[in-house]
């Protein structure tokens, strides 16, 4: 049986920023290009006035959150020690947010085969609908990144990027928010160099 596609309804989807922070900016080389599709996205949910959840891995490690992105509309902003965004902090900010019950959790961040999945793993075991943005996402090697990609879609969570989920979000033309929107998706988004497929 096919999996039941949900759009994504700006009142009832949640972005979760995972662990965008200073100290993986030496380590990540895609790194600048997440920042520049990122940045995008964020801005494209603070019109659509979606919810963001923010976390920082052992921040005093790692630093905090890249400067270039404005997480400044944040509902939070929780410090963690677990791989997994899902701590007690940011459950009780879901369940502040949606009663416990978001329709959609838009999932972003570093490292996608460790922080990303390992989250993408407790929200789809929570019964939540995930979309994984490919090009917010990435990892030291990029096969790690491409590989936990393809698992999460396996099991169930949607691959999409920044200006698909923006158009979804958008869905409309005629939408009111289509004048700020554009101008967002006018410029092509960075190129995060995932595998193409070789021509037998």
């Amino acid at each position: 049986m096919s999996k039941t596609l949900y759009r994504l309804v700006p009142s009832k989807t949640l972005f979760m920023l995972c662990d965008v922070q200073e100290k993986f900016k030496p380590a990540i080389p895609l790194l600048s290009a997440l920042i520049e599709n990122t940045a995008k996205l964020l801005a494209a949910g603070k019109v659509f006035q979606v919810p963001l959840l923010v976390t920082e891995q052992y921040p005093e490690k790692l630093g905090k959150t890249v400067c270039e992105l404005d997480i400044g509309h944040a509902c939070a902003n929780v410090a963690k020690t677990k791989f997994s965004m899902l701590v007690e902090a940011v459950r009780k900010n879901m369940t502040d947010i949606f009663a416990g019950n978001p329709k959609t959790v838009v999932l972003f961040g570093l490292e996608t085969h460790v922080c990303v999945e390992q989250t993408a793993f407790d929200l789809v075991n929570n019964k939540i609908d995930v979309w994984l943005v490919a090009d917010c996402c990435a990892s030291r090697l990029n096969q790690d990144r491409d590989l936990a990609l393809e698992r999460l879609r396996q099991m169930g969570c949607t691959i999409a990027t920044s200006e698909s989920v923006v158009f979804n979000l958008l869905q409309d033309k005629d939408n009111k928010a289509f004048k700020q929107i554009a101008p967002l998706v006018k410029k092509v988004s960075a190129d995060m160099q995932f595998w193409k497929p070789k021509n037998n």
